[in-house]
């Protein structure tokens, strides 16, 4: 009787267990993360994402002149993996809050050392390690749901959009990556297994030292002949250079290296590189 008594208060309580779960349901703000490599490391911001639903938004329900977390729910926050430049003034790497000030024909950007502003009265301003004025640019389509996004990413600047109905804010971010990738290619050029194609294609895209570029390719495919991908590079390189002869013999050696690789992406873009020098 004593067991059966047991096992009827050991079910009771599992069912009440069972009952008192929390219910789930979708966030009306959803938590996002956004990683991007950049540079030599990554930016990653962490915000909430609120939908309009019919509201009008900037000066409304995100009123002109006051600090805004920049989404909903948690402080927005904004990681660096290296030392950059926030709209021209330096930002350590580290982890900071992105607030903004939005106003009518101007925005303030801040990078602060706070990571938990989530209203205008938790903010202080003497955390603040960067300020920046922005224009608002008007957008032909609405968007639904808050976003910051990150866009005309190159080597060493990109652009931080941060949207919302038919309002966005452009913020661009850089980096010095040069002076520490020079070092890291005459570090390298010292051992065994130099990074020639790397080092070249680096010096190309970045208007370096063009002679020493191709000096480069050369060492590179004197170790991979078979590789067309570096010789349409070389040719890249070469019709930089103001070598069009030169130019359009490199490229017909990718053209039939390729060709015998089966690659036609390669053979494709040689074709063009030929058709734009002749």
């Amino acid at each position: 009787m004593k067991k059966l008594l047991l096992v009827a208060c050991l079910s009771g309580a599992s069912w009440i267990a069972l009952q008192a779960q929390p219910l789930r349901t979708p966030a009306p703000s959803p938590t996002a993360t956004l990683e991007q490599d950049f540079a030599l490391s990554t930016v990653e911001v962490n915000y909430s994402r609120p939908s309009m639903k019919g509201r009008n938004i900037f000066g409304d329900l995100v009123p002109f002149g006051k600090v805004w977390r920049t989404g909903a729910n948690a402080a927005t926050t904004i990681s660096f993996g290296e030392d950059v430049m926030v709209g021209g003034k330096p930002v350590p790497a580290g982890k900071y809050g992105l607030l903004t000030i939005p106003g009518e024909s101007e925005w303030t950007v801040i990078i602060s050392k706070q990571l938990d502003v989530t209203s205008p009265s938790a903010y202080k301003q003497d955390m603040d390690l960067v300020r920046i004025q922005v224009k608002p640019q008007n957008m032909p389509i609405a968007i639904e749901s808050f976003m910051i996004a990150f866009d005309n990413i190159k080597a060493n600047s990109m652009e931080m959009d941060i949207l919302w109905d038919r309002t966005v804010v452009v913020v661009p971010i850089t980096a010095d990556i040069d002076s520490k990738i020079s070092k890291q290619i005459n570090d390298l050029m010292t051992k065994d297994n130099r990074p020639y194609a790397a080092a070249a294609a680096y010096y190309v895209e970045n208007g370096k030292d063009l002679n020493q570029a191709l000096s480069w390719y050369d060492k590179a495919l004197e170790q991979n002949p078979s590789a067309f991908w570096l010789y349409y590079q070389k040719a890249n390189c070469l019709a930089k250079m103001g070598k069009k002869a030169d130019a359009i013999a490199t490229a017909k050696k990718s053209i039939e290296l390729a060709k015998t690789a089966k690659n036609d992406d390669y053979v494709a873009l040689n074709e063009k590189l030929i058709a734009s020098l002749k």
